[in-house]
This record gives C-alpha cells, structure tokens and sequence, in this order.
C-alpha cells in the first residue's frame, strides 16, 4: 500500500518536470475539441504494479479523462495484455502520456524483476526482502512494487527499526554494549537488528540478545555454521552481494530471509505502450 496523499504531491511533481508551460506539440497540432480513446498495453510478460498511479496521472492532469484499469496489482500478465483505458480530450492525454507510462514501466519492472528472484527460492523457509536502496523520492512506490512482486519490506526509513551496523558498534564499544543502549530506550514492540561480517559476531549478538541476525556478505560455509549457532533464537537475514546466481544457494542455508538491492536499483524498466 501506499500514501495517497503523497502521490498527488509526487504526480504534480513529475507533470511539472515533463510538461513545464505547455505541451507545445499537442496545442499545435491538436484540436482542442479532438477526443481519444487509447490503451495501455504490456509489450511483454510482466507483473503489475503501479498501474492505478498512472491512472491518476491521467486524471490529475485533466478531470474529463476517464480511466479504466483492466489488471489488479500483483497480477501476473502475458504479453499484449491491456492493462488501461484511457478516454477523453486527446490534447491532454497525449500530454500526461509520459509520466503515466514512466511510473508504470519503472514499478512494474521492479515487480516482475521481485518475482524472478522469489522464483529462486520456491521451495525454501527464505523469504525475498528489499533494501532503502531506492530512487531518491520513489521509496514508497518501489517498495510497493516489491510487495506486488511477492516478496516483502525491510525498514521503509530510519524510524522503523533499530540496525546496528559496524560503526555503531564502533561507537559504542561493543555488540554487547550497543544492544544493551538501544534496548533501554527502545519501543516494546521495535526490534533489534545486528549487522554481522563474521562468526565471531553472530555468537555475540545471540549473547546479547539481538532480535535479528544479519549476515553481511558471508561466505556460503559461514552462513551455514551461524545458522547452526543461532539454531532459531533470533531471526537471521543474509545480505550484502546477493543476485540472481547465488540467491538460491544461500535460501538453502536456512536463513530466515534474504534482502538485496538488485530487485530496486537493478530492475530494468518493463516495455509497456500506450497505442489507440
């Protein structure tokens, strides 16, 4: 889910950007009184996410368009599938063309590049969780787009949760010493996370009393000995260098969940069209 209020500040946001005094092309060669009717097409397989944003992209530019959305969030498509309508004013819905299509092909690639690494792990108690690794200003969407790719949200800011990495740690000593501070002020119900690059440290953190164990770019062989150490006492996460190549090795481990940017900062935009 997402902040509908956000998303009309975002929308003008990117209408601005695109549009700035006017669309000169459309005003020129486009009747004022023309009506269209276009669609939104999938021009490969694809899961959607973000379609209902472009929808309102339409609309927010000009509230005659009408907008029809023919798929659900989540939804798995085949190539050619129609995914919106469009009907109204043609000067304005060649104008809103773009953002529309940019919001959906960027989203909906996100989603699709989230199930091609969930496919990976079918079969294991792993699952798949993103990063703040994110587009400065689209974390709310592209964490959507995961969520609609199957696979589930880490912190959606600093707020969240507590995540000790090493130079907390530096600062406060120790693993131990940093557990210990955060513990004293923390919310009931927030947990601790502790960022791990060796064994050493995994032993520590379950002394100390970490919530979750994460383990940052260990070798296969570690990650399988911290599982066995932990054996269930904490939540584990592995992370750090993670792709498509090595994802299923490491959900055979054991580990609780696995969290990688590449489904966010490495999705390639989806080719969707919008064609009459």
């Amino acid at each position: 889910m997402y902040d509908v209020f956000q998303i009309e500040k975002l929308i003008d946001l990117w209408l601005t950007e695109d549009i700035g005094y006017c669309d000169l092309t459309a005003q020129l060669m486009i009747a004022e009184d023309a009506v269209g009717t276009f669609h939104m097409n999938a021009r490969e397989p694809m899961h959607v996410a973000g379609i209902a944003v472009a929808a309102r992209v339409f609309t927010k530019y000009d509230h005659r368009l009408n907008v029809t959305c023919h798929v659900k969030e989540g939804d798995k498509v085949s190539k050619g599938t129609k995914l919106l309508t469009v009907t109204g004013p043609a000067r304005s819905i060649l104008t809103a063309e773009r953002p529309a299509l940019n919001i959906a092909q960027r989203l909906c690639g996100i989603a699709t590049e989230t199930a091609r690494y969930n496919a990976e792990i079918v079969g294991t108690k792993a699952r798949l969780i993103d990063t703040r690794k994110t587009t400065p200003g689209l974390r709310m969407l592209e964490k959507h787009a995961v969520v609609c790719g199957g696979g589930l949200n880490h912190r959606l800011g600093l707020d969240n949760g507590v995540m000790l990495k090493d130079n907390h740690i530096v600062v406060a000593g120790s693993i131990s010493q940093a557990v210990a501070n955060a513990r004293k002020l923390l919310p009931v119900l927030t947990k601790i996370e502790v960022e791990c690059d060796r064994v050493s440290q995994v032993k520590e953190a379950l002394k100390a009393g970490a919530d979750v164990i994460m383990l940052d770019n260990m070798a296969l062989e570690d990650i399988k000995t911290s599982v066995a150490i932990v054996a269930g006492k904490a939540q584990i996460e592995a992370s750090g260098g993670i792709n498509i190549q090595t994802i299923k090795g490491i959900a055979q481990t054991g580990v609780d969940f696995i969290s990688t940017s590449k489904i966010t900062q490495a999705a390639p935009p989806v080719d969707i069209g919008l064609d009459d």
